[in-house]
């Protein structure tokens, strides 16, 4: 019998004390990698100079080519370390190639009088040599704070500022980009400055080591960098450390078999929930215009999707039309980005409001205005900030730009200003959180489960402080630090945690399963998400200026990321068990009236083993990070986990909500978009990766270990053969995404919303 045949009796206090002890854990080692980042980050020098003494340029060059790369969005372009967009070049290794060859020409004339190409092979291997030797060896000095450019360094650089100002200036335009995109000549110096600091972070030797400040990253031969030993050490353990994760978990799993949603008991050991008898209270009804606005940034945040698949086809017009010079691809990405970000979080937002006065038993005064109060700041949020980054790409805000306009940190791009008030909105959507559950968190009938319905919303405006703790001129690897603090901690990490307790009061509501099973379930995923997921954000960082301490750990934890991942295959059979019991076998009519609110769960639990699982892990060994990231693989995981987990889980909650929110009469006309537009999303969504992303990034992998990391990430690679090929054969599976997935759903969102429903009085 499973303990939940007598669910009155109390869960175990180990499991609250074993969530707070992998949270000291983690954060304990994560607090020290972030202190080590400060420690060992490349270091910016005061002055560079020549070999004969002479300034080639200064630090505060360095950070003014800083100001330049973020003000105009260039890492929504191109990537520098290996993160950002992937039209333009990675800058860094465009910049190393570059260095290799102007440097092997300068020895080579230097030494034998006359070209690299005109020399014997003798010559040529002495040259090479010479090269990797002087370009490893690092010349900077902390006690002057300066440092010295060989001869090949300080010719390579007066070469590259030509280059970068014809490539960001020029009358042919950049792919992607309006032409003249960058005028200002002193900018177009400064960031050539920024380039070469960057470059040289990634070949000099870190002090006291065989490897550079990025651990020998981008893979080229013709400078000496090749894989440490640690990457290949690091990913061998990391898939020990898996097989043994999963073979515990599994273990766990066997000899407890009351553990997940429905345990040994099925469905029916539940009371009838809430949600049978509950009478809809203003602040619900008011919901609903926020759906309304989620179904229009996702259908926007689509049709940019769209926008930006066919920049990489045709990256100077859209079909004849310079859409560059209207909507450049790097405010499109920009767009794109924050719009997913936007829309997924107001779905989740709009669901923690839709459940709290449920789980609290009743609404408190004065919520529905509280609820609209909320809708308007996240208006204003999200327009004021689409429109900054657009005036702020174009140098109209002067000094302001990092506050009002484009921040440029992907993923973070909206300014600091736009920041605050987001962090302000959501603890104003904290507080209406907590007035909302606070007497049921005074009960016991609920146990647990209403308390961490308020730490989860806690964890959400609280892990979003770390993207205030860097400027426009705080060190590269820093700042990358912190970005992901938000990207994998923020939005993957603590996210998803609150998204498992919606699923899990959702459930609860429903009748479907009991409160200790509901909290049981909330507990668990903790421990397995947090236990990987917290020094898992380091394998964001294995090249980014961190030391091979983050390697070490990043790539052992970021490995058991997988097995909560593979444990997800049993949620889906459980929705699955569930969609077929929950109407034939029990008497909870409510739950067959969600049906499609559970398909989407399902299809939740599939891209989470797909996506996050499976071309996660594909990524996250060091190894491979070395040699793919960057490449197409990248946005091959990130479609499948950013929409296939998050997109999908927050269409959830919608079409949840909304359900509750609609009589049968209503909901019935509706119904048949929700259809066509689940099997839309899943099938285009499918196809992007059949199709293009996961062939294609293969592909540019193989590229990159043949050719260079340079070679594949250049237009010229990217506009041609198979590659190419598959980038237009996509086409078909992005107009299945937005016309038969996007526009459905958002048309049947809009006529649910819009559309009064017979039932309602007055």
């Amino acid at each position: 019998m499973s303990p939940d045949m007598h669910d009155s009796s109390p869960l175990s206090p180990w499991w609250k004390q074993a969530v707070i002890l992998v949270m000291i854990f983690g954060f304990s080692l994560l607090g020290l990698i972030t202190v080590k980042t400060y420690q060992g980050a490349p270091p910016i020098p005061a002055r560079v100079v020549d070999a004969t003494g002479q300034v080639v340029f200064t630090g505060e060059d360095v950070l003014g080519g800083q100001e330049v790369f973020l003000k105009y969005g260039l890492m929504e372009h191109g990537t520098l370390w290996g993160h950002g967009a992937y039209l333009g070049p990675d800058y860094t290794a465009e910049y190393l190639h570059r260095l290799a060859e102007i440097g092997r020409d300068t020895l080579a004339r230097s030494r034998f009088g006359r070209a690299y190409k005109e020399l014997a092979d003798g010559q040529t291997l002495e040259v090479d040599g010479a090269l990797k030797a002087t370009l490893k060896q690092n010349r900077y000095d902390k006690a002057s704070d300066t440092l010295t450019f060989t001869e090949s360094e300080s010719a390579a650089y007066r070469t590259q500022v030509g280059e970068w100002t014809t490539y960001f200036a020029g009358a042919k335009a950049a792919p992607g980009l309006p032409s003249k995109f960058i005028r200002d000549e002193g900018e177009l110096q400064r960031l050539t400055a920024y380039f070469a600091w960057a470059t040289w972070a990634t070949v000099a030797l870190r002090p006291g080591t065989d490897y550079s400040y990025t651990n020998n990253w981008p893979y080229e031969p013709l400078v000496g960098n090749t894989p440490t030993a640690s990457a290949y050490l690091w990913s061998a353990l990391s898939l020990v450390t898996l097989l043994g994760g999963l073979g515990v978990i599994l273990f766990v799993f066997g000899k407890f078999n009351y553990l997940g949603w429905g345990g040994t008991t099925g469905w029916k050991q539940a009371p009838a929930g809430t949600l049978h008898h509950w009478t809809l209270t203003p602040s619900q009804k008011a919901l609903g215009l926020y759906f309304a606005v989620v179904a229009l940034l996702f259908l926007a945040q689509t049709a940019l999707g769209g926008v930006l698949a066919h920049y990489r086809v045709e990256p100077g017009a859209f079909y004849g039309f310079d859409l560059a010079s209207i909507l450049p691809f790097n405010l499109a990405r920009t767009w794109h980005l924050q719009l997913a970000i936007f829309w997924i979080a107001t779905a989740w937002v709009a669901g923690g409001l839709f459940l709290a006065p449920l789980v609290g038993g009743a609404e408190p005064k004065g919520q529905k205005t509280g609820v609209l109060i909320l809708l308007g700041a996240l208006t204003i949020v999200v327009f004021g900030s689409l429109f900054g980054e657009m005036a702020g790409i174009n140098g109209k805000l002067g000094q302001f730009w990092f506050w009002f306009g484009h921040q440029g940190s992907e993923y973070l791009d909206l300014g600091r200003f736009w920041q605050v008030l987001l962090a302000v909105g959501l603890i104003f959507w904290l507080f209406l959180m907590f007035r909302a559950l606070r007497p049921a968190m005074r009960g016991t009938e609920q146990g647990e489960l209403p308390s961490l319905f308020l730490y989860a919303a806690v964890a959400i405006p609280l892990f979003y402080v770390p993207a205030m703790f860097y400027g426009p001129h705080t060190n590269f690897a820093v700042i990358d630090n912190w970005r992901f603090w938000i990207i994998h901690l923020w939005v993957e990490g603590f996210f998803e945690l609150f998204a498992t307790v919606l699923v899990a009061v959702m459930f609860y509501q429903l009748g479907l399963v009991t409160a200790k099973s509901a909290t049981r379930l909330v507990y668990l995923d903790a421990i397995l998400y947090l236990t990987g997921g917290i020094l898992g954000t380091g394998h964001h960082w294995y090249f980014t200026g961190q030391s091979t301490l983050n390697m070490g750990l990043a790539a052992c934890f970021s490995s058991l990321e997988v097995v909560p991942l593979t444990l997800l295959t049993l949620d889906a059979w459980d929705f699955i068990r569930l969609q077929d019991q929950a109407c034939e076998d029990c008497d909870k009519p409510l739950a067959a009236k969600q049906r499609w609110a559970i398909k989407f769960f399902i299809a939740v639990g599939v891209w989470n083993f797909v996506g996050a699982g499976v071309f996660g892990f594909l990524i996250n060994l060091p190894i491979v990070s070395y040699f793919e990231m960057g490449t197409t693989l990248t946005p091959n995981h990130g479609h499948a986990a950013m929409f296939g987990v998050f997109g999908m889980l927050a269409l959830a909650v919608l079409i949840f909500c909304l359900r509750a929110l609609k009589s049968d009469a209503v909901w019935n006309r509706s119904e048949k978009f929700i259809k066509v537009g689940f099997w839309g999303l899943n099938i285009g969504l499918g196809l992007m990766i059949l199709l293009d992303l996961f062939p294609g990034g293969v592909l540019q992998l193989w590229d990159v270990m043949t050719h260079g990391y340079w070679h594949a990430r250049r237009l010229s690679y990217l506009m041609g053969g198979t590659y190419h090929t598959l980038e237009w054969v996509r086409i078909s599976a992005d107009l299945i995404f937005l016309f038969s997935g996007a526009v459905p759903i958002a048309l049947a969102v809009f006529r649910l919303v819009f559309t009064r429903d017979p039932t309602e009085a007055g």
